[in-house]
């Protein structure tokens, strides 16, 4: 008798900027994805939040093109049913329901990375990969972040917090405080989105606008001159740390451009050039980041580092991308661990999770 595949829910897409690079992570999940063991179902988010039902790639048009590629809109609506241990509701389909074993949300930003899905997943009483709804949360403020690393006593950028446009501090302020130049981005988003690096008065207040475009809160930080090390993190309870890669890029800094549309637009050093004091620093950096904020299954833990063994760490994402340039995969290729194990790796993880939480007692009678 042939054994039954898993069905894993792919989720993409979703109501955020970043929006596109899901749907090119999305892509490469479902290349790499062992086939003779999961089933996969692709359910898209369109921009509206809107949910779709795919069962085929078709539901990706544009697909080769990172600046074109888009959802397919004539896609099946459908809704996850809470409480339902994973079964999807058809609403093109009156009474049609599909049952789904696992969640591998490749969500980026806002209403994917934040929490929200992750919470949704939770009541629905699926398992799912990654993070759960507190380290999503965390992970994607910011603010939050940088206040419980440096609460543990990781390294970290200097920054001030702007919650309205109302009261925006002075420039010469800022950099007498901090130097020059400056980053200003949003509190709550990735990919480069909204970012800005800031040499002059007169783009301080443009740049401060156009980040408060994505978020009620921004930042602005110090400026690191340091190299752009990134490492990978896989795991639950003891987690390891992948090779430290390293971010070359020929723009002014590692934007959204270089990141996604630009084939250019930087190299990626895998492993490093990095000594083996500094990878070890790196490595556990990255593991204590991870167990700072309580992450599971992935993350990917991003460095400035300064003077060769000066590590700063710069962000962590609770989904990292796994487009075909993405560092998380890659990173884990070059410490022996393929793309399709890394996935069948994170699936399991998600189980393992599940397995756990499902022990717990939700009631408590007095005898």
């Amino acid at each position: 008798m042939e054994k039954k595949k898993i069905s894993v829910g792919i989720l993409f897409g979703g109501k955020s900027a970043e929006h596109e690079v899901s749907l090119q992570s999305a892509k490469n999940v479902i290349d790499a994805i062992d086939k003779e063991k999961y089933d996969p179902v692709l359910i898209g988010i369109d921009k509206s939040g809107k949910w779709l039902l795919n069962e085929s790639s078709d539901v990706l048009l544009n697909i080769d093109n990172p600046k074109l590629i888009k959802l397919d809109q004539s896609s099946d609506s459908v809704a996850l049913i809470p409480q339902s241990k994973g079964r999807i509701s058809n609403f093109s389909h009156k009474g049609a329901h599909k049952s789904i074993d696992v969640i591998f949300p490749i969500l980026h930003g806002p209403f994917g990375e934040d929490g929200t899905i992750q919470g949704l997943l939770k009541l629905a009483d699926i398992p799912f990969v990654g993070a759960g709804v507190l380290a999503s949360a965390i992970g994607m403020d910011k603010e939050i972040m940088k206040r419980l690393f440096r609460d543990a006593n990781i390294p970290i950028a200097n920054f001030i917090v702007i919650r309205t446009e109302e009261n925006l501090p002075r420039y010469e302020d800022v950099i007498k405080e901090m130097g020059s130049p400056l980053f200003i981005k949003p509190a709550n988003l990735g990919s480069s989105v909204g970012v800005h690096k800031v040499n002059r008065k007169i783009d301080f207040k443009i740049a401060i606008e156009d980040a408060f475009q994505y978020d009620t809160k921004i930042l602005i930080e110090e400026y690191v001159n340091g190299r752009e090390i990134e490492c990978s993190v896989l795991g639950s309870a003891h987690p390891i740390a992948s090779v430290p890669g390293e971010v070359i890029t020929h723009h002014d800094f590692y934007s959204y451009e270089a990141k996604y549309i630009d084939e250019k637009g930087a190299v990626l050093q895998i492993p490093a050039d990095l000594s083996v004091d500094t990878v070890k620093k790196i490595k556990e950096l990255a593991i204590a980041s991870f167990k700072t904020l309580s992450c599971d299954g992935m993350a990917r833990v991003d460095f400035f580092l300064r003077n060769e063994d000066d590590a700063i760490v710069n962000e962590i994402n609770t989904i990292p991308g796994f487009t075909s340039i993405s560092m998380y995969p890659k990173l884990w290729a070059a410490s022996g661990i393929s793309y399709t194990d890394l996935i069948d790796r994170l699936i399991q993880l998600a189980f393992e999770r599940y397995e756990r939480e499902q022990k717990l007692q939700t009631s408590y009678i007095l005898e």
